[in-house]
């Protein structure tokens, strides 16, 4: 019993060390270099220094934050939307496999060639979404929400002309 829980606080120790080291590691890392050899730097957001902007091009109409990499260009990138209660993305698909978390709220979305509500699942908080090149879909906020959306390639939403 002894050497278990020796074992159980040694472990937690270990934990809070790590995390102690983490978080200690420089609040300005946004600023510094990293050793790694891909050249990104380390990133570490909290809800209240996410930095949200008015979404341009591919986004415009949303609000976006670039939490890593740039989705204009090859290469790891993560970027947040919010997206009103009832904002659409019409029947599109992307060159490289989509991978969604919602964060906040409920989203929707299907996969298919036509936009049809009654198709849509609802996605509540939480919920992980893996969509891989090339496959066509489509979403729908059923509520004021949240989606972090990650890619390695130039995003690129490609619709069909009569998705709606």
């Amino acid at each position: 019993m002894r050497r278990t829980n020796a074992f159980a606080l040694a472990a937690i120790a270990a934990v809070l060390a790590t995390v102690t080291i983490a978080a200690r590691a420089d609040n300005s890392m946004s600023s510094r270099g990293s050793m790694m050899s891909t050249g990104a730097k380390p990133a570490i957001f909290t809800p209240s220094t996410v930095k949200w902007m008015a979404g341009t091009g591919e986004f415009k109409g949303l609000t976006v934050a670039y939490m890593s990499g740039d989705p204009s260009k090859a290469g790891p990138w993560t970027i947040r939307f919010k997206v009103p209660a009832g904002g659409k993305f019409p029947v599109h698909y992307h060159n490289d496999a989509e991978t969604a978390t919602v964060i906040s709220g409920t989203f929707e979305a299907a996969i298919g060639d036509t936009f049809d509500a009654s198709k849509l699942m609802m996605l509540p908080a939480g919920t992980y979404v893996y969509i891989p090149a090339g496959v066509k879909h489509f979403a729908m906020a059923k509520t004021d929400c949240v989606v972090q959306v990650s890619g390695t390639k130039p995003f690129a939403m490609v619709t069909a002309s009569s998705s709606m």
